[in-house]
């Protein structure tokens, strides 16, 4: 692989691990709540970019467990 190829692998990856985040998070709280399945489904990037709010919110952190 180019470099150009592993940094978009390593840019798409990043993306889907904070799509798995967010659905993960709604679909726990929707089923806590006792709503329908399907909000649980909600994604909405505009123009393929993550909000930064959801980025900062479901990005990966600097804690770690020991």
């Amino acid at each position: 692989m180019s470099m150009e190829e592993r940094a978009r692998a390593l840019m798409v990856r990043h993306y889907q691990l904070i799509k798995n985040r967010q659905q993960s998070l709604l679909e726990r709280t929707s089923e806590e709540l006792g709503l329908p399945g399907e909000i649980s489904h909600y994604w909405n990037p505009i123009q393929g970019k993550i909000d930064p709010i959801a980025r900062q919110t479901y990005d990966r952190s600097n804690a770690t467990m020991s």
